[in-house]
């Protein structure tokens, strides 16, 4: 897919809680068609960073631009209905209702017609996983079925730009291979996507680019091949830093 124009860019981005500072001066860039990984240690940010994105947590400085219009300052509904859906880690499922009313759910912004059902059939052509259990409540599902089903939900508003926030996180190596293979599909389909992973070396595997913070501050930003081949430990926890630490042009 072609991968030129930029869908999402953050300019020395400050956020964080009260008064407190979490992502400091963080300039990242996503392009159209790409995966990206957010990648750190734990606490370094990478949440803040897609919430404050996300309007769902105070930002102090810099700007957030999807496709080059300012998210600054916008509710959480009105950036969804910009074509921005996000994947928290959490809670991201509603376990009462059925996997077919959560999806239904997942379109709360649309107006119900009839493009709904066939999307509906859709989702459940991209993730044939979930078809079988359609009436059943998602609150019985596996872990990785509860991140598959979180995922369709959040594509069931058509986003352009799809954030996950530590998508495999808790889950079993083997689930999560399946949900990168999925999410690479997902990717095929057209949907540029920001993820925040904490397996670094898989992560890398199906990233066009990724971006490093620690302590809240951006350490690189490049290319994916380029961090396969450092000791990531030795980044992560800054006893080694790489040139790349700028957004690509």
């Amino acid at each position: 897919m072609k991968k030129d124009s930029h869908i999402l860019e953050t300019r020395e981005l400050v956020a964080g809680y009260g008064k407190i500072v979490i992502v400091d001066h963080v300039s990242i860039d996503l392009k159209e068609g790409e995966v990206v990984a957010i990648l750190g240690p734990n606490g370094s940010g990478k949440s803040t960073l897609v919430k404050s994105i996300m309007g769902l947590v105070k930002v102090f400085d810099g700007e957030i631009l999807y496709k080059g219009s300012k998210l600054n300052g916008l509710r959480v509904d009105k950036i969804v209905k910009m074509g921005v859906s996000y994947v928290p880690q959490v809670d991201n499922i509603f376990p009462s209702l059925t996997v077919e009313e959560n999806l239904e759910m997942g379109a709360y912004i649309r107006k119900k017609d009839e493009s709904l059902q066939a999307d509906l059939e859709s989702i459940f052509q991209t993730f044939p996983e979930l078809k079988p259990y359609r009436k059943r409540l998602a609150g019985t599902l596996s872990g990785g079925e509860r991140q598959m089903l979180a995922i369709a939900r959040a594509m069931m508003v058509k986003p352009k730009l799809l954030i996950l926030d530590e998508p495999t996180a808790n889950l079993a190596p083997k689930v999560v291979l399946s949900l990168h293979k999925k999410i690479q599909e997902i990717n095929n389909l057209g949907l540029s996507i920001l993820m925040v992973e904490q397996n670094a070396k898989k992560a890398l595997e199906i990233a066009n680019r990724a971006f490093v913070l620690v302590s809240g501050q951006c350490i690189y930003g490049g290319s994916s091949q380029e961090l396969r081949d450092v000791d990531l430990g030795s980044l992560f926890l800054g006893t080694k830093r790489l040139s790349s630490n700028k957004p690509a042009v």
